[in-house]
């Protein structure tokens, strides 16, 4: 049988295999990381070099917008398509016998996971579709209540809230996050909004922040707010799998999180969480009649892409043969290659601080402190058309747009260092 190679990274030890089929062979293991901690390992560039080559990565563009979604490395991209062929051969006589309990396996694992009990977590097909369902069915909100969020929250979830408090007769309140952030900072400004709105009932947080990369102190702040007597929603999407993550710990009753973002899932799953002592608070969707004690009637998502759901341990899978605490640091000196060296260049804003608690792989930056929406699109574009760099601007700052850096396993250092050639150039131009 005739057989093509797809092109992978130079590193060249990982080959996928596509045959006329179009099935994909199995790729070669990952090598075990050799001694050290995972901050030593970070830049082992041989061994990053193996990791690189499980994915299968367009020579078009150099892509350093990863946070959009996580490509599949090659063993789950392999699985997937496994997967997807079993799903379409078996039909309906797949779906209703054998898939409820890959299904189930597959929950399982991921709550594992992320630190909870199965019973716990939901699917859903991101995090997007989990936080609207928490959001619009939190039921203790009452006429004449406030709730709150900050100016870097996803504007989903934002628009979700707004929604909650016009139909319950409630008051929007927000705030902004200071620039630059720094942990006593932020608590400060969410001490300060929730004293000035003592009525506050829910609050919305991001952990990992989509627009900056800031990573917020949820706990603290939860604490903050649960001594006052409100509950906290926290929006996750961009932690699981970018930084070491166990649920419990960000001390939130409500999370909304992400697998096909920096698990390497498919595209179109996420899950969400609700606190076993909290799912009261919740009202089950649109009418189910599934039971109060479950939260499965929490969400009602319907047909689902079956294999991606199944292909959730086989990104686990991948995840953990590398490590998630070896992972982080391998993002973290991908975006220190990059952040450090350009916050040194005059012009150049660098939007998170060099505080291993605040920051992970995402970082944003201005030139010269212009937050006009256009300026930064056309910024973006510029990278892209000249200097063969894919980045993506970001809107609803409070002191205005910004433009996205995202590395992934796949990016390398000299990936990093071109983007800070086009940054010298782009702020001596502007």
């Amino acid at each position: 049988m005739a057989t093509a190679a797809l092109t992978l990274p130079s590193a060249g030890s990982a080959s996928i295999v596509a045959a006329a089929d179009g099935r994909l062979a199995e790729p070669r293991p990952l090598p075990v990381a050799p001694p050290g901690t995972p901050e030593q390992l970070a830049q082992d560039e041989a061994y990053w070099r193996e990791v690189a080559a499980q994915y299968a990565v367009t020579d078009e563009i150099t892509n350093l917008e990863a946070g959009f979604f996580g490509m599949m490395p090659a063993p789950v991209l392999a699985a997937y398509h496994r997967h997807i062929d079993r799903v379409n051969r078996e039909s309906s006589y797949f779906a209703r016998r054998a898939y409820p309990a890959l299904a189930q396996a597959s929950r399982a694992r991921a709550a594992a996971a992320l630190g909870v009990d199965v019973g716990e977590l939901a699917f859903s097909r991101n995090a997007t579709e989990a936080l609207q369902s928490l959001i619009g069915q939190y039921n203790r909100v009452r006429s004449g209540d406030v709730v709150m969020y900050a100016d870097l929250d996803y504007p989903a979830m934002q628009m979700a809230m707004n929604a909650l408090a016009a139909r319950q007769g409630a008051t929007v309140a927000t705030l902004e996050i200071p620039e630059p952030a720094s942990h006593d900072a932020i608590l400060a400004a969410y001490a300060r909004a929730l004293e000035a709105h003592p009525r506050t009932r829910l609050l919305l947080l991001t952990h990992a922040n989509n627009k900056t990369g800031l990573l917020h102190p949820v706990k603290a702040i939860v604490e903050l707010a649960k001594a006052r007597g409100i509950d906290c929603v926290v929006d996750a999407a961009h932690s699981f799998g970018q930084v070491p993550l166990a649920l419990p710990d960000l001390g939130a009753p409500f999370i909304g999180v992400n697998l096909h973002k920096w698990v390497g899932a498919p595209v179109g799953v996420g899950a969400l969480y609700i606190r076993r002592d909290a799912l009261d608070r919740i009202d089950r969707a649109h009418g189910d009649d599934g039971p109060l004690d479950r939260i499965d009637s929490r969400i009602h998502t319907g047909t689902t892409d079956f294999a991606a759901v199944m292909s959730v341990p086989d990104a686990l899978d991948f995840q953990d043969r590398i490590g998630v605490a070896r992972k982080a640091a391998r993002l973290r000196f991908l975006r220190d290659r990059w952040a450090e060296q350009a916050r040194g260049i005059p012009g150049v804003d660098i939007l998170t601080p060099n505080d291993p608690a605040l920051v992970g792989a995402i970082t944003s930056f201005r030139l010269h402190g212009n937050g006009d929406r256009a300026f930064n699109a056309q910024i973006a574009r510029t990278l892209s058309d000249e200097f063969g760099i894919f980045t993506v601007a970001r809107s609803g700052l409070a002191k205005g747009d910004c433009v996205r850096v995202t590395p992934a396993l796949y990016s390398t250092p000299a990936d990093a260092d071109r983007l800070v050639t086009a940054l010298r150039t782009l702020a001596a131009r502007s």
